[in-house]
């Protein structure tokens, strides 16, 4: 006797766009290719929203597999386990590959990514209720009313007024000179990140 064959799981909205996402070549002459790299659930209640990955993450194909990764960790006061867990975490940067480096560091994000796909994948993330920025292409996108704004002003202003959208330093190595310019910010904002980051998680 035939015995019914179950019918295959239908993919969601979400893990279909995240697909195409995923083998997007819409770039052209990356140095290392095309690998977009970033991380969503339906459920996720905190975005990360960096600036693009690093020549250690297109490697790895793992967000944030470095030591700025270790840093922000402990500024949001998550497990390495919880960051990587996308029904509470999505990680989407404002260019979702490897840009290549310059005289100074990573180049920017490349202009086509974010406009391509930011927001089609916002939209399929309904459960956002805290959004982490990172860097000054992040801090426009999400927060144009402060593009202008220097970064110290951004976090300061957010300190003062807290709102869902939380601007930070890069975590980058390359910015201990200006936390050390500003020792309020790991007196005073880290405690009151990691407040809201448990508050959010909680909510879910």
């Amino acid at each position: 006797m035939n015995q019914p064959q179950p019918t295959p799981a239908q993919p969601s909205q979400l893990d279909a766009l995240l697909e195409r996402v995923r083998a997007c070549t819409l770039c052209q002459g990356l140095p290392l290719g095309p690998r977009p790299l970033l991380q969503a659930g339906k459920g996720s209640r905190i975005l990360i929203a960096g600036q693009a990955p690093g020549r250690r993450a297109h490697l790895s194909g793992i967000p944030f597999d470095d030591v700025s990764g270790e840093r922000l960790r402990a500024w949001l006061g998550l497990t390495r386990e919880q960051f990587y867990d996308a029904s509470r975490v999505a990680i989407i940067p404002m260019g979702l590959c490897f840009p290549g480096t310059g005289k100074s560091g990573d180049l920017p994000p490349r202009p086509e990514c974010a406009p391509a796909w930011r927001t089609p994948l916002l939209a399929a993330l309904p459960q956002i209720a805290l959004t982490v920025v990172l860097g000054r292409y992040a801090l426009a996108w999400h927060c144009p009313e402060q593009a202008r704004a220097t970064l110290s002003d951004a976090v300061a202003a957010w300190l003062t007024a807290p709102g869902p959208v939380i601007p930070l330093p890069h975590p980058s190595p390359r910015n201990m000179a200006w936390l050390k310019r500003h020792p309020w910010f790991e007196a005073e904002v880290l405690p009151l990140l990691r407040e809201r980051i448990q508050l959010a998680l909680s909510a879910a």
